[in-house]
């Protein structure tokens, strides 16, 4: 019976982790459709190596700090209850891996491309783990604090704070010391619209994406006994009500309807497991309407140039999700309860300290000692010639 449960468990988590590494293929190609043609081969290509990048340092380093746990014993150790132990390191690698994807979409088109994978090693190695780790492993006594304090722990199921928020922070911070795309803000004041490429490819991102996010947030029991089809249910009313108030806040356009499900279900992730469905409704609508009013604020007003609008889709929407789990998670509204508002707002606040300050210590760093941004004639020629030599198709 025993082995029966941890077979069913292995293969339950790996299937998590297979549907989330499918993702990966959908912030590439979120990415493809969202830079000009020059760029498209670099957004492939960063993915698929910061995913491999992420593999290693997580492996060695980013696990043992977040969970205590190694792999250096043999195999036949590692093979234990049907390896189960090895597809949870396969299904949060995936988790940790979504850092440098979702920072790629802020920083694309003038980023150089070897700081962006020493980046990525440090930030999967070693800035994303101490925050999971306090989060989700206890560390520090700071859960028993917020319990003891405010009656119940900061609760993020599937990763609002801890992957979506932590990535949009890092990703501002990346993108404030990067610099705007050069000819994109006009001495005037004015702004100088790139638009996305190729919608299909755009809409093929989030699609994909949408439909490997139930893998993100079901499978985040981490066990059969655990799944529930009330996070099933309240991530689909999250991309519902994402993709509707980001169509009537955007005016039908179409990356901003794209981007929409994407926002409802970053936030819905924190609290899928304790909100009603009408909860998560109305998280993904203020999610929704909240990422086409910041992504607007954030180009157009603050100049900061986010190409994938990433800090308002990942970092603030991520946020309110991690607020929105301690607002109708709580049984006066339909949720399950067993939450503080307290202890969210707090558990939010410390994550995006950490995103952000951590962020601007690795960027920082590598500014300083070997340059992030490629140089202006690399950029004019597109990352795609000045990296890899090649465009994305011939008859460019």
């Amino acid at each position: 019976m025993k082995v029966l449960v941890s077979s069913n468990d292995v293969l339950f988590v790996l299937l998590g982790a297979i549907m989330v590494l499918a993702m990966h293929a959908g912030f590439a190609f979120l990415e493809v459709g969202t830079v000009r043609k020059k760029n498209q081969v670099n957004a492939l290509v960063k993915i698929m190596v910061d995913f491999s990048v992420s593999t290693i340092a997580y492996f060695f380093i980013g696990y043992s700090i977040a969970s205590g746990v190694n792999f250096f014993s043999g195999a036949d150790v590692l093979a234990a209850n049907n390896g189960l132990g090895l597809v949870k390191f396969f299904f949060l690698l995936t988790f940790a891996a979504a850092i440098p994807a979702i920072v790629s979409g802020g920083i694309a088109e003038r980023a150089k491309f070897n700081p962006q994978l020493a980046a990525t090693f440090l930030l999967v190695g070693f800035v994303y783990p101490f925050f999971q780790g306090i989060a989700w492993n206890n560390h520090y006594g700071f859960q028993d604090w917020l319990l003891a304090s405010n009656g119940a722990r900061f609760h993020d199921f599937a990763g609002s704070v801890v992957v979506h928020a932590m990535g949009g922070w890092i990703a501002l911070a990346a993108v404030m010391l990067l610099g705007a795309r050069s000819g994109r803000y006009a001495k005037d004041g004015r702004v100088h619209a790139h638009p996305p490429s190729n919608i299909p490819f755009l809409a093929l991102g989030a699609w994909i994406l949408t439909v490997g996010w139930f893998g993100f947030n079901v499978m985040s029991a981490q066990a059969i006994q655990g799944i529930s089809g009330l996070v099933a249910v309240n991530s689909l009313m999250a991309l519902a009500g994402g993709t509707l108030a980001a169509l009537i806040m955007g005016k039908n356009d179409p990356g901003f309807v794209h981007n929409g499900p994407l926002a409802g279900l970053v936030a819905v992730c924190a609290g899928s497991d304790v909100m009603h469905p009408l909860g998560a409704l109305a998280t993904g609508v203020i999610a929704g309407a909240l990422f086409v009013w910041a992504f607007t604020q954030t180009q157009n007003r603050l100049k900061i140039d986010d190409v994938l609008g990433v800090w308002p889709l990942h970092g603030l929407c991520g946020a309110w999700g991690g607020i929105a789990a301690g607002i109708f998670g709580a049984k006066a509204l339909g949720g399950i309860g067993d939450v503080s508002l307290m202890s969210q707002i707090i558990g939010t606040s410390v994550g995006v300290l950490i995103a952000f300050s951590g962020g601007a210590l690795v960027y920082g760093a590598l500014k300083i000692f070997v340059g992030i941004r490629l140089g202006q004639e690399e950029e004019f020629d597109g990352a795609d010639l000045s990296i890899h030599k090649i465009v994305s198709s011939a008859d460019d």
